[in-house]
C-alpha cells in the first residue's frame, strides 16, 4: 500500500485531505509543521508527499529544498497563493504538482495517484554496470553492494557519469545536464560535487576511484577497477 506524507498546518483541510486519501485504500500520516515532517521524511520513505506551502514553522519551499537534498519523493505543493512566481519557484525547488486551494480533495487524490503511476513504471528498472547499480525508480544508485548516501546533485551528476561509461563529460555538459534548473551556479560546482562524491565512493572502497579526472576536457567514470 503506498504511503503519503501531509505536511499542512490548517486541520480542516488536513482532515478532508487524510480521509480522501484513506477512502481511496491509501496510508496517509499528518504532520501540522515542517521540521517534524522533514525528520519523519528522513527516518521513513513515503510515496508521495503533499506540502503546504505556508506553514508556520518552516515555509514549504524551504522544506522542499532541504528534502531534495537527500530525497526524490515526489512533492505536490498546497498553497492559496496562485501567482506565477510562487508557481515557478516551487516546481524549480523540484516539486512535481502545485494544487491551489481552495482545491476538490477528489482531485487532489487523483494527481496524487498519478505521481504513483508514474513512479510504478520505472521502479523495477535496476541497470547494473560493473560495480554499479541504478534504480531508475528509487532514483539512488549501489557501489559495490552498498547504497550511496546522496544527494540530489551528486545523485544526477553520477547518473550522468554511469550512462555513458569510459565518455568525457566537460564541466559544461555536466552543468547543462545537472544543474539546469540552476542557471546561476558556476562551472566549479562540477569539481566539488566530484569531490564530495569521491569522498563517498571511498567510503565504501577505499582504494577506488571509478571517477577519472580528464586534464582539460573533464571526467569519466569507470564501471569496474
Amino acid at each position: 500500500m503506498s504511503r503519503i506524507l501531509v505536511v499542512e498546518d490548517e486541520s480542516t483541510i488536513a482532515d478532508a485531505v487524510l480521509y480522501a486519501l484513506r477512502a481511496d485504500g491509501l496510508q496517509a500520516e499528518h504532520f501540522l509543521l515542517g521540521r517534524p515532517a522533514l525528520a519523519r521524511l528522513r527516518a521513513q520513505p513515503f510515496d508521495v508527499v503533499i506540502l503546504d506551502v505556508g506553514l508556520p514553522d518552516i515555509s514549504g519551499f524551504e522544506l522542499c529544498r532541504e528534502l531534495r537534498q537527500f530525497s526524490e519523493v515526489p512533492v505536490v505543493f498546497l498553497t492559496a497563493r496562485d501567482g506565477e512566481v510562487d508557481r515557478v519557484v516551487g516546481l524549480e525547488l523540484g516539486a512535481d504538482d502545485y494544487v491551489v486551494k481552495p482545491f476538490s480533495p477528489r482531485e487532489l487524490v487523483a494527481r496524487v495517484r498519478a505521481r504513483l503511476r508514474r513512479a510504478s513504471s520505472t521502479q523495477h528498472a535496476l541497470r547494473e554496470s560493473g560495480d554499479f547499480s541504478h534504480d531508475l525508480g528509487g532514483q539512488r544508485i549501489r557501489y559495490r553492494g552498498a547504497w550511496l548516501p546522496l544527494t540530489r546533485y551528486e545523485y544526477q551528476l553520477l547518473a550522468v557519469l554511469l550512462g555513458r561509461p569510459g565518455a568525457i563529460f566537460s564541466r559544461e555538459q555536466l552543468m547543462d545536464h545537472v544543474w539546469r534548473d540552476a542557471p546561476e551556479t558556476v562551472d566549479r560546482t562540477v569539481d566539488t560535487h566530484v569531490k564530495t562524491l569521491r569522498a563517498k565512493l571511498r567510503q565504501v572502497a577505499g582504494d577506488a576511484d571509478p571517477i577519472q579526472t580528464h586534464r582539460g576536457q573533464g571526467y569519466s567514470l569507470k564501471t569496474s577497477e
